[in-house]
């Protein structure tokens, strides 16, 4: 079993912020209008919407336990009410944002993140919000996030022609068991994984053996490195759908037979996480 507590669970936060960054120094300008998997957004449109959750983790954590999420969660909103909803907020906070480059959108991210997460190791076990009768920590809210993070830089990454796959994906997966009990491992989205028409639903051999059980903070071990990523690509909604449905356009914009498949882009050896612990992003804890 794999726990969500704070010394592994940062350094996995702080790599995902990490990979997001060192993803978004490959694009160039004319790449950032490049489609991603999220069927409606350009690289740079992402690139602001991480902007936009990064602020709106601080807002639910300024309000906690009474913010505006936490009104709609303890409601126990159907996974399409609250995929519609979101959807709204997506482009409202999109439509909202001061004209940036989407590097300068990563840049304010990043730092809304990082910030972030230092105030949640204070109160890492105060209640954030209920969803029906399953209570959120503040900790676990930070294990959506995380998620969150690492899974939006595989959408990166697949705008740049490559794939990711985090150092450790069942640690990912537990983080996400505890942020996130409207959407257990077993169940798949059935549109787009950036919140727009998002329905639950169980899938029949999605491939999440070892993966699952209720919304505490575990996982299983034996899910395996592909186990517990594709369980979240899955869940998430990014799996099977791999290219861009947009007038036969997809991820990859280069002839294969002129350049050979880039091998899956891992985070780098300076940020391999072993044993729970990130080595580069362990520098941050210093700032928590």
């Amino acid at each position: 079993m794999t726990d969500w507590a704070p010394g592994p669970a940062l350094a996995a936060y702080h790599a995902g912020v990490t990979v997001i960054c060192e993803l978004a120094a490959q694009f160039t300008g004319e790449a950032w209008a490049s489609p991603t998997t999220c069927p409606e957004w350009r690289a740079a449109d992402l690139a602001g919407h991480l902007r936009c959750v990064a602020d709106d983790y601080h807002e639910y954590l300024d309000d906690a336990p009474v913010s505006r999420m936490a009104r709609l969660m303890a409601r126990g909103p159907s996974p399409e009410s609250l995929a519609r909803k979101l959807a709204r907020q997506n482009a409202a906070e999109l439509a909202a944002l001061p004209d940036a480059t989407g590097a300068e959108h990563i840049a304010a991210f990043a730092a809304a993140a990082r910030a972030y997460a230092g105030r949640a190791l204070t109160v890492w076990d105060l209640p954030h919000h209920r969803f029906g009768d399953t209570a959120v920590t503040v900790g676990g809210m930070v294990g959506a996030a995380c998620a969150e993070w690492h899974l939006h830089a595989w959408d990166l990454a697949a705008s740049l022609g490559k794939d990711y796959q985090p150092a450790s994906p069942e640690l990912l997966a537990a983080g996400w068991q505890a942020g996130v009990p409207h959407l257990p491992l077993d169940a798949r989205l059935h549109a787009a994984p950036c919140g727009a028409g998002v329905a639950g639903a169980r899938v029949a051999g999605a491939p999440v053996a070892g993966v699952g059980g209720p919304a505490n903070g575990r996982s299983h071990a034996g899910a395996g490195h592909e186990g517990a990523w594709q369980a979240l690509l899955h869940a998430s909604g990014r799996l099977p759908r791999l290219s861009i449905p947009a007038a036969g356009r997809h991820l990859r914009r280069s002839r294969p037979d002129r350049h050979p498949r880039r091998p899956p882009l891992r985070p780098p050896s300076a940020l391999t996480i072993r044993a729970g612990v990130c080595d580069g992003c362990a520098n941050h804890h210093n700032l928590l």
